[in-house]
């Protein structure tokens, strides 16, 4: 039975590094994308890194509609983008890991996204519209970039506040008890 996992914010470690290769296919890794389904959809999301709910490594799911609005649903393990459009979207984009506020974030109208499946078999996915937008998203987290990440300073920090977190500056700016 799956388990929703509670999901990770800006300035937890796990979300800000490269998250480790998925080498083992078993019944745990199946488990643990059931459970990234829960933790998806009790949040209402349309995507899920695996960092996203505390785990490193290379995966994401995704229940998300392209471009015709058909909903495209699956999982990638070890995901890399292979090839993004030349036209872009500026639509915008929110996280789970960032609640509620959304900003305008350029991506590629189409991206097609390699990696594995669960039995370790090569996949492609190519998605148009929101679903391209989606695919990028999640494999930038998969790579330690949260779309904040991917704004000016000023307005990623506005952002974090606007989502009740604090900006990398001033949690530098926190001393450290001795």
């Amino acid at each position: 039975m799956a388990h929703v996992r509670p999901i990770t914010y800006y300035g937890t470690p796990v979300l800000h590094r490269r998250c480790a290769e998925v080498t083992v296919f078993d019944q745990a890794l199946s488990d643990l994308i059931d459970d990234m389904f829960a933790s998806m959809y009790a949040v209402k999301g349309v995507g899920l890194a695996a960092n996203q709910i505390g785990v490193d490594a290379r995966i994401f799911v995704y229940d998300c509609p392209d471009a015709d609005d058909v909903r495209r649903k699956g999982h990638v393990i070890n995901p890399v983008i292979t090839a993004l459009s030349d036209e872009l979207d500026h639509g915008t984009e929110g996280c789970l890991s960032v609640p509620k506020p959304r900003a305008s974030v350029p991506r590629s109208t189409s991206a097609t996204v390699t990696g594995v499946d669960l039995a370790g078999k090569p996949i492609t996915v190519t998605g148009t519209g929101y679903f391209a937008r989606c695919l990028q998203h999640e494999t930038d987290h998969l790579n330690g970039t949260l779309y904040v990440d991917l704004l000016p300073e000023s307005q990623r920090d506005d952002l974090l506040r606007a989502a009740g977190l604090t900006p990398p500056a001033a949690r530098e700016r926190t001393p450290t008890p001795h």
